[in-house]
């Protein structure tokens, strides 16, 4: 039988206390600065991240001519990167606001990554002392948050910077609370609000009150 770590629901249910109160995050632009870390990848191979929109493809360009590279290189360089997600620097308050909140509730990490593509990311969050249990997805997060939660107490949270999967975890997992947070102060001008969140906070700091407040109401 294999030792090498699961990164299935599953796994991450046997790491749960059930009953006790779950915080699901995501990873990218949430815990972790990937926008950041990509744009210093593509640098170092004569291309930029242009940041006028909140997108990769078409925005992926280069040095010398401002030209942006074809959809298909996009994928290619994303694949590439991807491949070595161990030197991703943190978002700032994400260290702290994570530490205060496990001694009251399960953390799990919900990234849309390959499995393939995921001992990295597991190496890069134990860089920082984050021992947490990761799920990989592919697609909306919904279906996920609903497993997740159905083992959880109350209350329950949901962590994301993209609109779209806070709106699939409302229609999957209504009860369970979402947070809007977008890590890059670069990025936060170039996506509107989740009109799915119940919470659209600046900083790690002001989503860790928003979730205390609640934790603290089921006293």
């Amino acid at each position: 039988m294999s030792d090498a770590p699961s990164f299935d629901i599953a796994s991450a249910l046997r790491r749960m206390t059930p009953g006790r109160p779950l915080v699901v995050t995501d990873a990218d632009e949430v815990i972790l600065r990937f926008v950041e870390g990509l744009d210093r990848f593509l640098r170092a191979r004569g291309l930029f991240l242009d940041l006028s929109t909140y997108r990769l493809f078409g925005n992926v360009k280069r040095l010398d001519d401002l030209t942006p590279v074809l959809d298909v290189e996009v994928t290619a360089l994303l694949d590439e990167f991807r491949k070595d997600l161990d030197s991703l620097e943190l978002v700032e308050g994400a260290h702290e606001a994570l530490g205060h909140l496990l001694p009251r509730a399960d953390i799990v990490v919900l990234t849309n990554i390959t499995p393939e593509q995921a001992p990295p990311r597991l190496r890069n969050l134990a860089s920082f002392g984050l021992d947490l249990p990761l799920v990989t997805n592919h697609g909306p997060k919904g279906p996920a948050v609903k497993a997740l939660a159905a083992r959880a107490g109350r209350p329950a949270f949901f962590i994301d910077d993209i609109p779209q999967h806070l709106t699939s975890a409302a229609e999957h997992a209504p009860d369970v609370l979402r947070i809007h947070l977008i890590g890059d102060d670069r990025l936060k001008s170039l996506m509107p609000p989740a009109g799915d969140a119940h919470h659209h906070a600046d900083s790690w700091q002001d989503a860790v009150a928003f979730i205390a407040h609640h934790l603290d109401g089921t006293k």
